[in-house]
């Protein structure tokens, strides 16, 4: 099979790769662009370890094909932060030690900041509902979810 050639937009950089037909948008940002942050756990869509956002919508980055962000804007947990200034949501994880192993952390983010975007005002089961498709195997969900609601009502304000 000959490799594709993928030109999109990552954390706000224009970045061009080669895939190959079947390689998953998980292995290219791991692999080829070296953005680590997103994890593998499942490689089956379960478990949420690899969420990224394309076009505004989250997703499982093991589910997509690398192929697919021709022309897309993805954004990964290493966008996240501005420089070295935290987003609220990953100062306040820390805050409530919301992660233990990590492995489940940058997808949890993720889906949390699509969540608070969409929703600046969840409530907790909401908050539980949306980050539902994410599991923890270390720390349960209660700080996760505490974590979250705080950040929200930080960020209106409250």
């Amino acid at each position: 099979m000959s490799k594709i050639h993928v030109t999109t937009t990552v954390n706000g950089d224009e970045v061009e790769f080669l895939c190959e037909p079947d390689e998953t948008l998980l292995d290219v940002l791991r692999d080829e662009l070296h953005l680590t942050g997103s994890k593998e756990g499942c490689a089956s869509g379960d478990c949420g370890a690899c969420s990224v956002m394309v076009n505004d919508r989250l997703v499982c980055s093991c589910l997509v094909l690398g192929a697919e962000a021709d022309g897309a804007k993805v954004e990964t947990i290493e966008g996240m932060a501005d420089g070295e200034n935290l987003h609220p949501l990953q100062k306040k994880f820390l805050e409530h030690a919301a992660l233990q192993c990590g492995v489940c952390t940058p997808g949890f983010l993720v889906a949390a900041k699509a969540l608070l975007e969409k929703n600046p005002d969840p409530t907790e089961t909401e908050a539980r509902y949306w980050l539902a498709g994410n599991l923890c195997r270390c720390t349960g969900y209660d700080k996760i979810i505490r974590a979250v609601l705080d950040t929200a009502a930080e960020m209106r304000g409250n």
